[in-house]
């Protein structure tokens, strides 16, 4: 009978020490659980940097496109230089022109810088590939390896292109076809005091209100009237210089007029007195005061054929053009104002396409990201 309490003593020892190796070998469990947790996340979190930054750069270069081998060199430079700014796990990473790819075709196929500048026309997709980054195993190590190498790629190209189009300036510039417009070159969207084009027209629109509000908002904002080639617009007689410099000002951080900068932001770069270039590749800034919005001096004016006559009368739409304003408006009546034709891709706020309306425009499409 002593034996059996002895027995139950040992048997409880026993007991005792297997928890203790099942606890030891749960914690373990744990641990490793724990930290395999860790470098996945860690894994996620590059892969994640990686693709963000292929993206960016991706989307950057077809910004740069425009149909010329020039197109093909910006885009090269916009996207290396926006992935460039990238860091991945405090380390630089960098791509070089070798990573940028271009097609006429979503699924290719693909060409080199060198190739796609030998035929650069109708060149819309963009494919970005990263250089391969090794990031480091800890608990996942006997499973991984000691590094495992991620990459990402992106691809992105131009939109269907839009042919109604809103909002726009209340101006026009004349068509001349013995000098068709050509991209760099300055072109009046309202003449000068005594320079009018017929009796009382300086190239001004009244679409929907034809007095002085009209003119101020519709220069601050565009008018959100939208329409397409074949359009038939009224013109607005005078030169307006007090609400059309009140309205332009606005895209310049100069609210003399009295609009709202909530409603009428500026852009985020008012240096004045700058090329297009000079701005879309910021290397002449200057921050307004107040909160700005990217591509405010950016905007669609339309494009007329053949001059209004005498008084209030009507212009057609013939196409549209993207232009930058490069300056503010000075005091006084003024003298011409003038924009700077532009061939990249743009986006008026309200536009769409209208399978109705005539083919696409052009310069319309917009950069964005396909896979």
């Amino acid at each position: 009978m002593k034996k059996r309490p002895v027995e139950q003593a040992e048997k409880r020892k026993r007991e005792r020490g297997s928890v203790l190796a099942t606890s030891a070998i749960g914690m373990l469990a744990v641990l490793l659980a724990v930290g395999l947790g860790v470098d996945i996340s860690r894994l996620y979190l590059t892969k994640t940097e990686l693709q963000n930054a292929a993206d960016a750069s991706a989307l950057a270069g077809v910004s740069g496109l425009n149909g010329h081998a020039e197109g093909i060199n910006d885009a090269v430079f916009r996207a290396t230089n926006t992935f460039n700014k990238y860091e991945f796990n405090k380390t630089g990473v960098q791509i070089d022109p070798a990573n940028v790819l271009f097609a006429k075709n979503l699924n290719g196929p693909y060409m080199s810088q060198g190739e796609a500048t030998l035929a650069p026309v109708n060149i819309r997709f963009v494919k970005v590939t990263t250089p391969t980054e090794p990031v480091g195993m800890s608990f996942a190590a006997l499973v991984l390896g000691k590094t495992k190498n991620l990459n990402a790629e992106a691809t992105a190209g131009f939109s269907v292109t839009v042919n109604v189009v809103c909002p726009w300036l209340p101006a026009f510039v004349l068509d001349n076809p013995a000098d068709p417009i050509k991209a760099g070159s300055t072109y009046t969207f309202r003449l000068a005091p005594g320079g009018a084009i017929s009796p009382g027209n300086y190239q001004l629109l009244a679409p929907i209100q034809s007095g002085g509000s009209g003119d101020r908002d519709g220069m601050a904002n565009g008018v959100n009237w939208c329409i397409s080639v074949g359009t038939s617009v009224k013109t607005k007689p005078g030169v307006t210089a007090g609400a059309i410099r009140q309205g332009i000002n606005t895209r310049f951080d100069d609210y003399g007029g009295g609009l709202d900068p909530s409603t009428s932001p500026p852009d985020k770069n008012i240096y004045e007195d700058i090329t297009y270039k000079d701005y879309a590749e910021n290397t002449k800034f200057k921050a307004p005061n107040h909160p700005g919005t990217e591509g405010r001096r950016v905007v669609f004016i339309p494009i007329a054929g053949a001059p209004p006559a005498e008084g209030r009368d009507e212009v057609t739409v013939t196409r549209f053009g993207v232009f930058f304003l490069q300056t503010s408006v000075g005091g006084g009546n003024g003298g011409e104002l003038k924009a700077e034709y532009i061939t990249d891709t743009a986006f008026a706020g309200n536009s769409y396409y209208d399978p109705g309306a005539g083919p696409g425009i052009e310069n319309t499409a917009v950069p964005v990201l396909y896979k």
